[in-house]
């Protein structure tokens, strides 16, 4: 045996004789410079105290054979079960690997140059190996993310989730409160879903983002601001608005204001279907509100507009005690002419005028815009329609049978 070898023999056999009084001393520091050590349960604490003994066991294997430091580094958290990495950060595990070395450091003081040295090259292997260890586990995490958040996302615009969905959006780390609205718009080539959360973030919103072929869809929930809880909530036309550029070109949809992510599905088929039929609309814009196209989706076959129509426009004029209800249809019979109304309904333009107004305050649409006044006659048909459905109802201007003129 050469001068050398008998050297390194006994190195390692001086390594194997202090690894026990290692182990106590860097678990005694430990306690004394990792406060989130002590605050751990014991199982915890036990779990890391082996990841050291194994970080200084696999020292002496690598010292003595350094040609194995990436399996050797790697051991040393194969001895640790695999929730602790969702426990421990990679900030403490570099704290934990810093007290080891330390201790390595004072004990070895006096040692070979070959063991000092041998301990900075193989704190660097293991600092390597650790990133490297959560590096895979973040990764492996994100793509479960996002295979999850897929999942969510489907659900809701399916509207088959059940009552796990409040649980799923929890586990993604939605951050959103209260009401939801969906924005659904083109996949452009290169998405970036960073640069969309990022400007959510910056409008107090949060994002479930989910690409579907060549739509992409944005779940957006408000979320509370930090500073200044009391400040007044930013409205999801302005969020779209600012995630406009993030959409590729074409149409962009905003689905109705619905008061939970568990109601988000009525969201999504309101903007699904505005989606689909936008460009009936001759002056759409960007995003486009879904209830905006209304009239083009009822024709369309939307069962969810029709719904809205009558029960937004059409129920509560039929419900009103008053000829609201008479005035409008005349009104829209008419061309829109207030006195061409006023002699069918044998009464002076100014009542027609001021009976107008009050459908205006009541249901909130202006029968004298054209827009609208498409919108609300497609909502007295439709009225009419699901009246028939269940009850003779006859049309409320027939009692005013028209004169030749």
């Amino acid at each position: 045996m050469t001068e050398l070898t008998q050297e390194k023999h006994a190195a390692i056999t001086w390594l194997r004789s202090i690894t026990g009084d290692l182990s106590t001393t860097v678990h005694k520091r430990m306690e004394q410079q990792l406060p989130w050590f002590l605050e751990m349960p014991p199982g915890r604490r036990s779990a890391v105290g082996l990841v050291a003994q194994a970080g200084i066991a696999s020292f002496v294997q690598w010292f003595e054979n350094p040609d194995a430091a990436t399996w050797v580094a790697r051991d040393v958290f194969d001895s640790a079960p695999r929730e602790l990495l969702r426990s421990v950060s990679l900030q403490q595990t570099l704290q934990l690997i810093r007290v080891v070395v330390d201790v390595f450091e004072e004990r070895t003081l006096n040692a070979p140059q070959s063991i000092r040295e041998g301990v900075l090259r193989y704190s660097r292997d293991v600092a390597f190996a650790a990133a490297d260890v959560y590096a895979r586990a973040a990764e492996a995490r994100g793509l479960w993310d996002a295979r999850l958040e897929a999942l969510v996302v489907d659900s809701i615009l399916t509207g088959e989730h059940d009552n796990e969905l409040p649980s799923r959006v929890a586990a993604l780390g939605w951050h959103g409160h209260g009401e939801v609205a969906v924005l659904v718009g083109t996949t452009p080539r290169q998405i970036e879903v960073d640069q969309l959360r990022r400007t959510a973030r910056h409008n107090q919103a949060d994002l479930l983002v989910g690409v579907q072929g060549s739509r992409l869809v944005v779940v957006m929930g408000r979320s509370k601001p930090a500073a200044d809880l009391e400040a007044e909530p930013v409205p999801f036309l302005q969020i779209a608005r600012a995630l406009e550029p993030g959409f590729g070109e074409g149409r962009l949809v905003l689905g109705p204001e619905v008061p939970s992510v568990v109601q988000a599905s009525r969201s999504a088929r309101a903007a699904l279907a505005g989606f689909s039929i936008v460009e009936a609309y001759r002056r759409s814009e960007r995003p486009m509100l879904a209830d905006d196209l209304l009239p083009e989706r009822a024709l369309a076959g939307d069962s969810l507009a029709r719904q809205t129509l009558v029960q937004n426009l059409y129920r509560p004029l039929a419900d009103h005690q008053s000829d609201l209800l008479l005035t409008l249809w005349c009104y829209l019979d008419n061309g829109r002419s207030l006195e061409a109304t006023a002699r069918e309904l044998f009464v002076h333009p100014n009542t027609v005028r001021y009976r107008l107004k009050r459908i205006t305050d009541l249901i909130g649409w202006d029968a004298t815009g054209a827009r609208e006044a498409l919108v609300m006659q497609c909502a007295l048909i439709l009225g009419q329609i699901a009246d028939s459905g269940t009850a003779e109802t006859n049309r409320p201007v027939s009692r005013y049978p028209r004169r030749d003129r």
